[in-house]
C-alpha cells in the first residue's frame, strides 16, 4: 500500500453524565466551545468540539443516548479522503464492515471494529460537513 487509508484521528466520543458540567470544563479549562449541538426534538442530547486542525471530540450524554456500553469512551473515528477504498480494503482483509451512509452531519461514515472489539467510525468529510461550517446551530439527530 502506498497511500495511507486513514488521514488522521477525526474524533473520540466520550460519555457525559452532565452535559453542562462537562461544556463548563472544555469551555473554561481547555477554552474550546461547542461547535454545534446534537439534539432529538427540542432536547439537547450532545455537542461537538472543534480543537482545530480538523480535530474534534464529540460528547453525548450517557442517560440520553442509545448505547449500552459501560465506559466514557465510545468509538475512535478516522478520517480518510476515499471512504469507498478503505471499505473495499477491510472487506478485501475479511473484515466486516458496515455500508457508508450519510450522516446527520453530512459527513460519510461507516462502522467496523479492532480485533479487540474498540469500534471505529471512519470518516470521509463533504462540503455540507457540519464540522466546517458555521458555529453555533443544531444538528437534529435521527437514531
Amino acid at each position: 500500500m502506498t497511500t495511507p487509508l486513514v488521514k488522521q484521528v477525526a474524533h473520540t466520543c466520550i460519555f457525559a453524565r452532565d452535559l453542562d458540567a462537562v461544556e463548563a470544563f472544555y469551555r473554561d479549562v481547555c477554552g474550546v466551545a461547542p461547535k454545534f449541538d446534537f439534539k432529538r426534538g427540542e432536547d439537547r442530547i450532545g455537542f461537538y468540539l472543534d480543537f482545530g486542525h480538523r480535530t474534534f471530540v464529540e460528547v453525548f450524554l450517557k442517560g440520553e443516548s442509545r448505547f449500552e456500553e459501560s465506559n466514557q469512551i465510545n468509538h475512535i473515528c478516522f478520517e480518510t479522503d476515499d471512504i469507498d477504498a478503505f471499505m473495499a480494503n477491510a472487506k478485501s482483509k475479511g473484515v466486516a464492515v458496515t455500508d457508508k451512509k450519510l450522516g446527520v452531519d453530512h459527513t460519510w461514515q461507516c462502522w467496523l471494529a479492532d480485533p479487540s472489539g474498540v469500534k471505529l467510525e471512519i470518516f470521509q468529510y463533504t462540503t455540507d460537513s457540519m464540522q466546517f461550517g458555521p458555529d453555533g446551530v443544531d444538528c437534529q439527530v435521527d437514531w
